[in-house]
């Protein structure tokens, strides 16, 4: 550090420099047992108006001093977004006396308490104040349902594995709701339900979905380890599933157990919601899975079939990402912070086998599969500029720390959390190099096998590390994996090939996809990344631009909006009839008038190329591996 003016003299005059703790006065976590006793936790869910939670727990203890954590590392989210700064009203009492506490400077998660002599324990109470607009977060709580997740209601005491500290859970909800979770039911008390105690590590990993109209629906009859979907709306009238809905998420758990060979839970719940109020989500667990969908999910079926893969992209987290875990992400407390390193297998083959037990369980036909593996494909052949300039896969899994999930300016040049999309297309080129080198005997079916059809009915986390996933390819193909692995992580080369591999190929033509309209139908957009280059939200508001393309080369960037297209007012078929126009005369160029914060300008872009959509074609020189890869097992 250059020394400043005012810095030289105040070491001239003899100030000598603070130094600052290089990290907060928290015990370490230890793995052995919170002998003080059992946490009780007690949630008030029934302030709907308020949208507050309001906890009661009494934490045994010991005299003398005492740290309690809120969580924050959230499994899940892969970063430290436990949101602190909804906790409000913190009061901690002793023998019926008020006791100070003090947050710890360094660390903004930790609450120090000096718990006084002849105390056994201490009682506290604080407020969860959830969003109340989507500015503020995700909503959890409407006057139809709420969705409780434990690490933002509670404390936990420091110096100890979650797993090592019990917990005795209650919730009072409102009247006549219904509730689902995978906790299991110890008694009820009116509107309280008492829950059988149970671990931090399990009870935080064990949210509830709950709301006025509910329904479960048994996704494997008669099985010794139940799979129920439990299902909460905006209105009764979203709650009607039919038959042949049933049958199709019944076919994905059978895929799924065909996969693997093994499961991981007691029992398995899907935590549904159907709202246009409460926020979406998709978040995993180990025995159960956070799925937030559309109010008309079911009842608009044709129309949401991009939203199926949500419920086969969480169900797979139970055996990658919950069970299996990346070493670096198997932290022993929810305040040690976690490596993603290995997020490109945990998110990456998870999104992967997402689309592909879609397809098999039928979710998805073969066309819709065909669609979204192309929409993929051409985001990493085309729509990622960054990936194939500055940056590669590998340094994307550092994106849940860095950005959190906030909207960026230049989304395809910055490449956040591609290792999402981009890991499901290096699994995509694995399995086409797996059946190469078996000449056809094996497949990355195989490998999940190996890797995650193990311990049937345990849940307890079984960490691996990179050198585990090239032991296991290794066995089952023997070659040299890491550096084939290392250089698509690492480098900055396509990431199509196994679209290649299995006998297809990539191609662009003038007409969209139904995955396309599905998409653009939902985001309320035109999606001209490979054409134009740029995506326009409603009302011509322009979304991403791509990196170098022809709409960022003529001056076009995110924020702006469209408002004329060639003299018109701006609508989206106005804009693709002029792309269309423009490829047929080559001499007249595209011209928005767009509106830049209070400015207005017209933008010329000299594109004439026409419209350009992705979709697969059969490459008949090569046998099509792809339809034995989606077909049901």
């Amino acid at each position: 550090m250059k020394a400043t003016p005012l810095l030289a003299a105040l070491v001239a005059a003899g100030f000598g420099l603070v130094a600052l703790p290089s990290h907060a006065d928290v015990p370490a976590p230890q793995n052995t047992p919170y002998t003080p006793g059992a946490l009780q936790i007690h949630v008030d869910a029934t302030d709907l108006a308020h949208r507050i939670f309001r906890v009661h727990e009494v934490v045994p203890a010991v005299p003398g001093p005492l740290t309690l954590l809120y969580p924050q590392w959230i499994p899940g989210h892969h970063s430290p977004t436990g949101p602190i700064d909804k906790l409000a009203g913190l009061v901690v009492k002793a023998n019926g006396k008020t006791l100070t506490w003090k947050r710890d400077p360094y660390n903004v998660y930790a609450f120090q308490i000096d718990v006084p002599q002849g105390a056994s324990s201490v009682e506290v109470d604080f407020q969860f104040l959830s969003p109340q607009s989507t500015r503020e977060g995700r909503v959890v709580m409407t006057p139809e349902m709420l969705n409780l997740q434990w690490n933002t209601v509670s404390l936990y005491p420091a110096g100890y594995y979650a797993k090592q500290v019990q917990t005795q859970p209650s919730v009072t909800f409102p009247a006549g709701w219904q509730a689902g979770t995978a906790l299991d039911v110890a008694s009820r008390d009116g509107n309280t339900v008492h829950y059988k105690p149970i671990n931090y590590d399990d009870l935080v990993d064990s949210p509830i979905y709950a709301g006025k109209y509910f329904k479960r629906i048994d996704l494997d009859p008669g099985a010794k380890a139940p799979v129920h979907m439990d299902i909460v709306a905006d209105a009764a009238k979203d709650l009607e599933v039919t038959p042949e809905q049933v049958k199709l998420f019944r076919n994905m758990v059978q895929q799924m157990y065909k996969l693997y060979g093994a499961h991981h839970y007691n029992h398995y719940d899907f935590l549904v919601s159907l709202s246009d109020k409460m926020s979406g989500n998709g978040l995993e667990h180990h025995r159960s899975s956070e799925d937030g969908t559309s109010p008309d999910f079911f009842t608009a079926w044709k129309k949401n079939a991009l939203s199926r893969d949500l419920f086969s992209h969480e169900f797979n987290h139970s055996w990658d990402g919950k069970y299996r875990r990346g070493a670096d992400l198997a932290t022993p407390n929810f305040n040690v912070p976690m490596g993603d390193t290995l997020l490109w297998v945990y998110e990456g083959q998870t999104q992967f086998w997402g689309h592909v037990i879609a397809a098999r369980s039928g979710l998805w036909d073969t066309e819709q599969a065909h669609d979204m593996w192309a929409y993929v494909a051409a985001t990493y052949d085309k729509g990622r500029p960054g990936l194939a300039s500055w940056r590669n896969v590998q340094d994307t899994t550092n994106d849940p720390t860095i950005a959190q999930r906030a909207p960026l300016p230049y989304r395809n040049y910055q490449s956040s959390e591609d290792y999402y999309s981009a890991g499901q297309m290096i699994w995509l080129d694995v399995d086409g190099k797996l059946r190469e080198l078996s000449h056809g005997k094996k497949s990355i079916d195989d490998f999940a096998k190996a890797f995650f059809g193990m311990d049937n009915g345990s849940w307890t986390v079984n960490p691996y590390t990179f050198d585990d996933v090239v032991k296991t390819l290794n066995g089952i193909a023997p070659f040299d994996w890491a550096p084939y692995l290392r250089s698509r992580l690492d480098g900055h080369g396509p990431l199509i090939g196994g679209i290649e591999s299995h006998g297809w190929k990539l191609v662009y033509t003038d007409k969209p996809s139904d995955a396309i309209k599905a998409i653009e139908a939902r985001r309320h957009s035109a999606n001209l990344t490979y054409s134009l280059g740029v995506s326009v939200g409603k009302g011509g508001q322009i979304g991403d631009v791509l990196w170098d393309g022809p709409a960022f080369k003529a001056g076009l960037s995110p924020g702006m909006s469209i408002v004329a297209v060639n003299g018109h007012d701006y609508s989206s078929d106005d804009l693709r009839d002029a792309v269309t126009a423009a490829a047929k005369d080559k001499s007249q160029p595209i011209e928005l008038l767009v509106k830049n914060f209070d400015e207005y300008k017209t933008i010329r872009i000299d594109y004439h190329d026409g419209l350009k959509y992705p979709h697969l074609v059969r490459d008949t020189r090569k046998p099509d591996t792809l339809g034995p890869l989606l077909k049901a097992l």
